[in-house]
């Protein structure tokens, strides 16, 4: 499997296969904190080839820069069917975050993990306005 784009953005949405993606960043600048950030996603595009068809257990975690969880782990699963005629099938992933509070001024992180094995991981960063 690849992951071909994992991103944290503005908004994003997954219509009929497309992903729409809107806003794409990795800062965020506050006067002070904790800081409540109103609105954003987590938006990711994995390629499964037909070998990896079945059923995919997901997990996405959002961590401080000590490890700790600024939101429960978040788990789920994807079902991979790659049609007779393809050799791979992209799966969307789109994750809302609605008021996300992030406590400290630092860097931060999105991991993606697939099947238990991280597959990515996006940084990103409060800093100061």
């Amino acid at each position: 499997m690849d992951v071909e784009a994992f991103l944290l953005c503005d908004a994003a949405t997954d219509q009929h296969g497309k992903l729409n993606v809107l806003g794409a960043f990795d800062t965020v600048f506050a006067k002070k904190v904790p800081v409540v950030h109103p609105a954003c996603a987590v938006a990711a595009r994995i390629r499964f080839s037909k070998v990896e068809q079945g059923e995919h257990a997901v997990r996405i975690c959002v961590i401080d820069q000590d490890g700790k969880e600024v939101v429960p782990k978040l788990d789920g699963k994807v079902s991979v069917r790659v049609g007779d005629e393809a050799g791979s099938m992209a799966v969307n992933l789109v994750l809302n975050f609605q008021r996300l509070k992030l406590p400290d001024y630092g860097e931060y992180r999105v991991d993606l993990a697939i099947d238990g094995q991280q597959k990515a991981s996006l940084p990103f960063f409060v800093r100061t306005a």
